[in-house]
This record gives C-alpha cells, structure tokens and sequence, in this order.
C-alpha cells in the first residue's frame, strides 16, 4: 500500500475486517501512522486537539500491518515499489493511495511566510505564524481557505481573503448559494475579495511583507496561506505503465492498467455515471469509502463503485454540508429554514430531478434529501 493516509488506511482495516490474514505493508512519505486530515484547519490548527487526537487507529490496530514510515515511493515496475531509500518492496498487489499535493504559485517559491496546508507539520507551522493582530492574506476561498480564514480570525490575526472567481465557491455551490460563503466572511469581520488575481509578492531578507494584485494594489502581509487547490501526487509513477490523467485511471473497481495494481482515494479517477464521466474526488468521505470498496475488490468481489459525493465544511462556527453535483443552469431552491440565518436546506435539480443539497444546521431535512439523492 503507497499511502498511509486515510485512503490507504482505510483500505487496510477494510482487508483485515474482509478475513485477510496475509501480509500488508503500509507505505508513507510522512514519518506518522494515519491521523485525521478535516481537523488540520479547523481544531488542530486552534490548537484544541493534538496528533493523537486526530490518530485514525485504534489501539488494537497498531501491529495490524507493517509500517514503512518517512520514505516517500519513487517508483513502480509491475509490482514492486522503489523507495526514496533503495529499498525495494514486493507484493502480489499494489494498492496506489498517494493523494494529492497543494499546488503553489511559482513566485513564493523560497519566501518565508507562504504557507500551503497539508500536513500536520503545516498546521504546527500555521498555528505558530498565527500570532494575535498578524496579517494575514488567504488566496483561495474554497474550503482549505475558508477554513483557515475561519481558524486563523478565532485566534487574534487580522484576516483577508483572496478569490480570483467572482463568487466564492461557486463552482462547488453554484452561484445562486455563494452569498452564503460571503456573508460567513462579512459576518465576522473577514474581508473577502473576489474577481482579483495575483500579480505577485513584496519581501524583504527572504520573508513575505505583502501580496501584489493584479489591479496594482498591495496588501501588506506577515503570513500568506495558498489554498488554490491541489494536484494528484503521481509524479512518482512516470514510466511505470500506470495509465495517468488527471490521477491514476482506474475501473469502476479501482483497477489500474497494470495487471496487479489498484489505486484509491483522492488520487484514483473513476468512471461515475452519476458525473457524467471520470472524476476525482477530493472529500474525506470519499477516501474512506473508495479504499473499503477497492478492499472489496482484492478480497475476490469487484463491485461499481459511483456514490453520491459528500462533503461538510466548518466556518466560523457553521456546519455547511454538501452532497451532489451542480452544473451551470441548474435550478436551486431553499426547502427549509433561511440562508440569512445560516440555518437553511436548498435542493438543486435538473429537468426536474434532485440532483444536489446543501445544508446548514438543519440535519434533519438535509439526511432526508441526501438519502433521497442516493436512491435516485
């Protein structure tokens, strides 16, 4: 297994629960056992939970698999993995669950102060640089960056938000819905500027002072996060055989093209009739489903995998869930409560049908639909 993340993780407990009892060997770039990804922007980076608190294994679970921790996989042939170190490792499956990596603007390359968030070793560096009245400047006001927006105003800094959309979160929420997302951020104190674009960075003796905007304007900066969205970590797989785009292509299954190697998780693009064609998913929820399923499938019963995506946010002390897909022209309607109060249900729908829903502190009415979109 390359990847001791969720995905992987997931995968692995999965085969252990299914009544496998061989061998599987755990394979991860970062020098910790599993832990919760959602909390690094939210209660870890407040410093409300530490890395056990986040651990994904119980502690039964420890000695259930071996452990090759701190060595990144540089390459595949067949179905043996080279590691950063030499070290090879066989198996008669291999399992890709390397997720993706935060993508960075070119021009902070080597400048102090520009933090992107991934890792526990990013939040520890985040919540450090996030000192009472800092200034902080967040480009991106999708998830990542709503979130740390949100966490970094609750711990003193002085926050502004950077979009180069003209509504945030629109392509996720569609238009009609990315009020909400802007009044959470006017709410509380947190100026959010969309339709603007980054020309580059003011530094000085190497560190970050400000970020340059396309429209000649400057916002001084102590801190810079990037939360522009990621890429899929296959950089590894070149010349491996692995068909790649946009990710690893798998089957409905989470087959490869290479006899003997599967691939899960954020990283995995699969066929999804619900999408209309191949996607990639990025949700928590996501990876912990497509490794069971792909566990399913190396235990003899390959079965389709094309569940309705889902995913839930936390700003400012507001629960946003998410489960669908919107596209351009679909209808939208508040079914219950309202989005003034950040206490609202909205159905999306196309030609009539539900096609999404998205909610905020009315669980209720949002389980009702979501199950409903399931059925469909």
């Amino acid at each position: 297994m390359v990847g001791a993340s969720l995905a992987g993780w997931s995968l692995a407990r999965s085969l252990r629960q299914g009544g496998f009892d061989g061998a599987i060997e755990l394979i991860g770039e970062e020098p910790h056992r599993p832990y919760d990804r959602p909390p690094l922007s939210k209660a870890y980076l407040a410093g409300d939970l530490d890395l056990a608190g986040i651990s994904l294994l119980t502690e039964e679970e420890h000695d259930s698999v071996s452990w090759r921790l701190g060595v990144p996989a540089v390459g595949l042939r067949d179905r043996t993995v080279v590691l950063a170190s030499g070290d090879e490792v066989s198996g008669d499956a291999v399992v890709i669950a390397t997720g993706t990596s935060p993508r960075m603007l070119p021009s902070a390359a080597g400048l102090r102060g520009v933090h992107t968030l991934r890792s526990n070793a990013d939040a520890d560096a985040l919540r450090a640089a996030f000192r009472p009245a800092a200034l902080v400047v967040v480009i991106g006001a999708g998830f990542i960056g709503a979130e740390v927006a949100s966490t970094a105003s609750k711990l003193g800094a002085s926050v502004t938000v950077l979009d180069a959309a003209p509504e945030p979160m629109a392509q996720v929420f569609g238009p009609d819905m990315a009020a909400v997302v802007r009044g959470l951020h006017e709410e509380h104190g947190v100026p959010l500027e969309t339709g603007v674009s980054v020309a580059g960075f003011s530094s000085s003796d190497g560190a970050v002072t400000g970020v340059r905007l396309g429209d000649g304007r400057e916002l001084p900066a102590d801190v810079v996060v990037v939360g522009i969205g990621v890429v899929p970590s296959v950089g590894w797989l070149e010349g491996s055989g692995v068909a790649l785009d946009n990710g690893v292509l798998v089957d409905a299954a989470g087959r490869t093209s290479v006899p003997g190697v599967w691939a899960c998780g954020d990283v995995a693009r699969y066929p999804s009739a619900r999408a209309g064609g191949p996607i990639r998913v990025e949700h928590w929820t996501h990876a912990r489903e497509h490794g069971a399923a792909v566990a399913v499938g190396l235990l003899g019963s390959p079965a389709e995998y094309d569940p309705v995506p889902y995913v839930w946010s936390e700003q400012y002390g507001v629960m946003v869930q998410f489960a669908g897909f919107v596209q351009p022209g679909d209808s939208v309607e508040v079914v219950d409560g309202d989005p003034a109060d950040y206490r609202f249900v909205a159905a999306y729908k196309r030609s009539g049908k539900l096609v999404a829903v998205l909610g905020a502190r009315i669980p209720r009415t949002f389980v009702r639909l979501r199950r409903e979109l399931a059925s469909l």
